[in-house]
């Protein structure tokens, strides 16, 4: 069975180190970037099953990844993940990143158990439009 490819993008190392440390022994293959720029251009030299990302980051933030990968690895899924920001109330920002296309979206900071159930969701089978 193919190892399912992740790629995360948060600029806090932390994040990125755990969810690694969360996902790496159940199989799956981990990538990370520290900004929403790095994330971009990774998603131009690889193929993603899954891209978990922070919606607010320096240099290119989340939306912006979304925005690119649906364009360019559109099978992809999406999990956004957000503690929001000075600026922004945590909601909004995850409510935008749901109507980018994010198949799932999460408030930071979250437990082990709730962020693989957050997976999972985003790796469900999506749902045809009825038509």
């Amino acid at each position: 069975m193919k190892r399912l490819s992740v790629l995360v993008a948060d600029d806090e190392e932390h994040i990125c180190l755990l969810i690694e440390q969360w996902l790496k022994p159940l199989g799956y293959a981990v990538v990370s970037a520290r900004d929403g720029m790095q994330a971009i251009k990774l998603l131009q030299k690889a193929r993603f099953d899954l891209v978990v990302t922070d919606i607010l980051m320096p240099d290119s933030d989340g939306l912006k990844v979304i925005e690119k990968l649906k364009t360019t690895q559109p099978a992809a899924h999406i999990l956004a993940i957000s503690g929001g920001g000075r600026f922004m109330d945590t909601n909004d920002c995850l409510r935008m990143a749901r109507g980018l296309g994010a198949d799932v979206a999460i408030m930071k900071p979250f437990v082990r158990d709730a962020f693989l159930e957050a997976v999972a969701q985003a790796l469900a089978p999506r749902k045809k439009p009825a038509g």
